[in-house]
């Protein structure tokens, strides 16, 4: 990851928050908005995947930087109940409300994906595979994603759904338990 990419990955998940006004800014900033903390959380993941990725080729100081963002991302996660492994988000994804989200650091969630909130994406717990989400994927609140599944681009996951079989099918609709297509 280059510098360039980090601020394209930082504006891609800012896009959402670009379509409040200057004045909502300021007061979410102020008050400490659940929207404005879930943007800081996320600039700080950014920052902690560079810096991490800078550690790996030997630049010095930078495993100083990654840890110093992994810490306020972790402080800051533990306020929000997220728990995200670094590389594990594509660039664009939107977390809409606080409150628990797990992903598993061996799972993949592709580019403009957006998470409503109560989302566990990880492995079954016999396995050490995870999920692999394709792109634009939106998943509903108290939406589970578990076990070695493969979710094909612009799936929607409804909101209490239960994935543990996968959807290959581009555009499809999953919800139930577990999720089925419809």
């Amino acid at each position: 990851m280059t510098r360039s990419e980090l601020k394209e990955t930082i504006q891609a998940d800012s896009r959402f928050w670009m379509e409040f006004s200057k004045k909502d800014h300021i007061k979410m900033f102020l008050t400490r908005d659940h929207f404005y903390l879930i943007r800081k959380y996320m600039k700080f993941l950014r920052k902690e995947e560079y810096y991490r990725a800078l550690s790996q080729k030997g630049r010095v100081g930078a495993k100083l930087l990654e840890l110093l963002y992994a810490t306020r991302k972790n402080r800051l996660g533990n306020c929000l109940g997220f728990y995200i492994q670094p590389f594990s988000i594509g660039k664009g994804t939107v977390i809409f409300h606080h409150g628990s989200i797990i992903i598993n650091g061996n799972a993949s969630i592709g580019e403009y994906c957006r998470l409503h909130g109560n989302n566990c994406i990880g492995n079954n717990g016999s396995s050490p595979d995870s999920p692999q989400i394709g792109d634009n994927v939106e998943i509903g609140y108290g939406a589970v994603v578990i076990g070695n599944v493969k979710i094909a681009n612009d799936v929607k996951i409804g909101a209490g759904a239960v994935v543990v079989k996968d959807c290959l099918v581009e555009g499809a609709t999953l919800v139930g338990v577990p999720a089925k297509m419809i």
